[in-house]
C-alpha cells in the first residue's frame, strides 16, 4: 500500500495531521511511520501540532488483524512502531493537541494520553482502554503513560476496570478537556493552537521536558525492556 495513511498539512504555524486509513484508522507499522514522516516535517521551535482522524474516529487502536495473524515478528514489530511513536508524541517540543473526531479506543485513547490539549465530538462515541475485556496485558509504557494523564479516581476504573467513557464523560476521568458540536471540532482546535502557538521558546519545551521527565524516563525504559 503506498497511499499515505497520515498527511501533514500547515495554516502558517500550526501543524495538521490527519489520519486516515479509510477504515478504523488502527496503528498498523505503516500508520506509525506514516506519522512519524508527518512529524519530521513538523517545527519543533514555534507554533503548535493538532492531530486528528477521520469523521466518527481518531483511532481503533493496533491493528487487531496483524494480532490475530500470530505472526510474533510482526507483531513485535508493530507494537514497538506504536510505543515509541506514542512517546515521541508524549515528549514533542511544542503544544500538540487532539482534535478527536470520533471513537478512540485502546492505542487511540493512549494517543490523546500525549497531547497536551484534548478537544472532542458530542455524539454517540466512545473511549477507553478495553484491554482487559479483550485478554490483552497492557504493558508498561502504556500503563505509565495512562496514569500520568488519568485522574486519580478513575485510575482503577479506566485501567483495571475497562470503563469505556464517552467523550463528555470522559472530561472528569481526565481523557478529554472539551467537547463541542462536530461541525466545530476543527475551528475550535484552530482557536486553540493559534493561542498555544503563542507559548515562548525555548522555555515551552523547556518546562515540558522537566513537567513530563519522570513519567517519560519511566516509559522509555520500558520500551527498552520490551
Amino acid at each position: 500500500m503506498s497511499e499515505k495513511l497520515a498527511t501533514l498539512k500547515k495554516e502558517e504555524n500550526i501543524s495538521i495531521i490527519t489520519l486516515d486509513d479509510g477504515k478504523a484508522n488502527v496503528f498498523s507499522s505503516k500508520m506509525s511511520k506514516d506519522i512519524n514522516e508527518c512529524l519530521d516535517e513538523v517545527p519543533t521551535e514555534n507554533g503548535c501540532l493538532i492531530i486528528t482522524g477521520r469523521e466518527g474516529i481518531l483511532s481503533g487502536g493496533f491493528d487487531l488483524k496483524v494480532i490475530q495473524g500470530g505472526d510474533i515478528e510482526m507483531i513485535q514489530e508493530m507494537t514497538l512502531a506504536g510505543f515509541k511513536l506514542l512517546s515521541r508524541i508524549f515528549s514533542f517540543p511544542r503544544p500538540v493537541i487532539a482534535a478527536c473526531s470520533g471513537h478512540a479506543v485502546a492505542l487511540g485513547t493512549f494517543l490523546l494520553c500525549c497531547c497536551d490539549y484534548r478537544i472532542g465530538v458530542k455524539g454517540d462515541f466512545m473511549l477507553g482502554a478495553n484491554e482487559m475485556r479483550t485478554n490483552m496485558v497492557i504493558p508498561p509504557p502504556i500503563l505509565e503513560l495512562i496514569k500520568f494523564r488519568v485522574t486519580e479516581n478513575h485510575k482503577y476504573r479506566a485501567v483495571l476496570g475497562a470503563e469505556m467513557y464517552s467523550l463528555e464523560n470522559a472530561i472528569s476521568a481526565g481523557l478529554m478537556d472539551e467537547v463541542v458540536d462536530q461541525d466545530a471540532l476543527m475551528n475550535s482546535a484552530m482557536e486553540k493552537a493559534a493561542d498555544l502557538s503563542t507559548m515562548g521558546h525555548p522555555s515551552y519545551s523547556m518546562t515540558k521536558e522537566l513537567f513530563i521527565a519522570d513519567a517519560l524516563k519511566k516509559i522509555n525504559e520500558g520500551i527498552s525492556n520490551l
